[in-house]
């Protein structure tokens, strides 16, 4: 039996609901997005928030965007350096103008190291995760276009929930982000971002999984 999935997010800043629709093909995964902004009052359908896509999970991911017709690339591929498994990683995004490698190489079980580089503005970011020995995970990152440090923190609070916590330097928000991953009613997360200025809007999204035999 295989099992398709319904992902919904809503963002209440944006006022704006996206839904995507994945199911397997083979080994293949397909994937098809449509938004609010799909449905034009009065005028029907519109190709605007419709994307389709393919994926073969820790491979390659390949999404088209109908109504701006950018496509987006993403190739992976693993390898051992001394013995510690490296996992690189390719972005092209047509629409966002941006090409990215990035490589992440695990000491051992507790340590990992990230680096990002981005082709358009030859600057990169260097990103250190670090798993405590009471499950939390820490995760101090620093960005060389920006010159800012970002960190988080998260860890798994019960047998379903699982919390996240991170400060951005360069947007001065903080983040918290807090998920429930449940066999019986799907996974739901719920984000939270607040600026440290007063004076700008707080940002929440919502997000809902659902998984379908068929």
């Amino acid at each position: 039996m295989s099992k398709a999935q319904v992902k919904t997010k809503y963002d209440a800043a944006a006022n704006a609901a996206t839904a995507t629709l994945s199911f397997p093909v083979g080994d293949l995964k397909l994937k098809a997005t449509c938004a609010d902004s799909t449905i034009v009052p009065g005028e029907g359908l519109s190709s605007r928030g419709v994307a389709l896509g393919v994926e073969k999970p820790g491979t390659f991911m390949i999404d088209y965007d109908m109504h701006t017709q950018a496509p987006r690339f993403q190739f992976m591929a693993g390898a051992n350096i001394a013995k510690k498994p490296l996992r690189l990683t390719y972005i092209h995004a047509q629409k966002r103008n941006m090409t990215v490698l990035e490589g992440s190489v695990s000491i051992d079980t507790r340590n990992k190291v990230t680096g990002k580089y981005s082709f358009n503005t030859n600057k990169g970011s260097l990103k250190y995760t670090y798993v405590h020995g009471s499950g939390a995970t820490l995760e101090p990152s620093y960005d060389f276009g920006t010159e800012a440090w970002h960190f988080a923190a998260s860890k798994k609070v019960g047998p379903h929930d699982h919390a996240r916590f991170c400060f951005d330097a360069q947007q001065s928000t903080v983040g918290i982000e807090w998920t429930r991953d449940s066999k019986e009613y799907g996974q739901f997360k719920i984000t939270a971002t607040v600026p440290t200025d007063a004076s700008k809007t707080p940002k929440l999204v919502a997000e809902k999984t659902w998984t379908v035999d068929f």
